[in-house]
């Protein structure tokens, strides 16, 4: 995930990268349930905005080459995803010069960018661990 460090308003893909001040692990916590199951939501907002759904960290990077990184989540020490920052269907200055169309950025802004291959199922007492060469890893424990 990017945080934004100055603001933007449709910026061109450059002017986006210019406008990114660093970079963080974060785990976009979703509740599939909610989401394509039972309940069936139209919008993700429940799905994606309880809490303790979206934590980050363990710090901002700043100074590093993030269209590379690799990048790995392990649920319960088992390796679940790892691939590369490259291999998103969008870059992030992409992302962030489209998400810029639509609304203004400001410094500190956070954009979750999505993560490479696909994801599992997570249930009460799981830990997940968000790891991103360069960065550190994001632990947390499914409540």
């Amino acid at each position: 995930m990017v945080v934004i460090g100055k603001q933007i308003k449709s910026a061109s893909p450059e002017e986006a990268r210019a406008a990114i001040f660093g970079v963080t692990c974060g785990n976009d916590v979703s509740e599939r349930n909610w989401q394509h199951g039972a309940g069936k939501d139209l919008q993700w907002w429940r799905a994606k905005g309880c809490d303790t759904f979206a934590p980050l960290g363990p710090a901002i990077v700043t100074g590093i080459d993030y269209s590379n990184l690799l990048l790995q989540t392990r649920l319960n020490g088992q390796v679940v995803q790892k691939q590369y920052t490259s291999d998103l269907i969008f870059d992030c200055p992409a992302i962030i010069s489209w998400i810029s169309g639509w609304v203004t950025l400001m410094p500190g802004d956070i954009i979750y960018t999505g993560t490479p291959g696909s994801t599992r199922k997570l249930s009460s007492g799981d830990i997940v661990e968000v790891e991103i060469d360069g960065i550190g890893t994001l632990t947390n424990l499914v409540q």
